[in-house]
């Protein structure tokens, strides 16, 4: 399959590619795509499971998606792995998913090496256990010299945790006499946020059925294209990462003016 992009240049890419995504579209494939993974833990009690069966079998979910939005030619790739309200789940399923982020990079870190994807990190690093820091950490290095794509984890974050963050460092600014207050703008706020040097998504997709942001990124997408689906996380698949960037160029991106 060949993908022909909106500046007309032709790239050959692995994999079925649904045959829609090789028309020409208005608008180009997103650079920045952020996903909200939902629904491990009702996929798990569906098949009569313990819920942490459904986080390891999101596992899964997360390596395709992430190969096929590297094939895709998407710079950015965000998943929300685990907000600083989930602390409020029960103690085993919490320890579980802190050992995810080490088994999963012991597993896939080689590979993520070879395809030239760069890992990163949005959140508070502070609250994890020891463990899943040096794990993080680890393939945070390994992969900084990468150029492809970004693989940024959400792990420890809330939107609003970053908004306090962020007016906190600007009060501190401004008391310090680093910044005039009047200087303060939508620039001076993004440049004090997590995703400072990256781009605000183009494409939020959330599994699962469910229709709400759930704390996520609540600055960054305020132009965002939305896309749900009723896939539980676990059972989502790169045929469904491209029905959701289809749709996305096909929609009409006016940022509050007319065209």
């Amino acid at each position: 399959m060949r993908w022909q992009r909106e500046d007309n240049q032709v790239q050959d890419l692995p994999g079925a590619v649904p045959e829609a995504l090789e028309r020409p579209k208005a608008t180009a494939v997103p650079e920045h795509v952020a996903i909200i993974m939902d629904g491990n833990g009702r996929w798990a009690e569906a098949r009569g499971l313990p819920r942490v069966a459904g986080h390891r079998a999101g596992m899964k979910a997360v390596r395709e998606v992430t190969v096929a939005a590297d094939d895709l030619g998407i710079r950015v790739l965000t998943l929300y792995a685990f907000s600083t309200e989930n602390w409020k789940r029960p103690r085993d399923e919490v320890d579980f998913l802190m050992a995810l982020p080490q088994e999963f990079l012991l597993t896939e870190l080689k590979e993520l090496i070879d395809k030239n994807v760069r890992v990163r990190l949005i959140g508070d690093p502070e609250a994890l256990p020891a463990h899943t820091r040096k794990a993080v950490d680890e393939a945070i290095r390994v992969t900084s010299e990468n150029t492809g794509l970004i693989l940024n984890f959400a792990l420890n974050y809330g939107g609003r945790m970053e908004l306090v963050r962020a007016v906190r460092a600007l009060a501190e600014a401004v008391r310090d006499g680093r910044i005039d207050p009047a200087a303060i703008d939508e620039q001076a706020v993004a440049n004090a946020l997590y995703t400072r040097d990256l781009p605000d998504p183009d494409l939020l997709i959330r599994t699962s059925g469910e229709l709400r942001l759930s704390n996520f990124m609540l600055w960054q997408l305020a132009y965002t294209e939305l896309w749900f689906s009723d896939k539980l996380w676990p059972d989502f698949r790169r045929e469904d990462l491209f029905a959701a960037v289809e749709d996305f160029r096909r929609r009409d991106r006016r940022y509050g003016g007319l065209r």
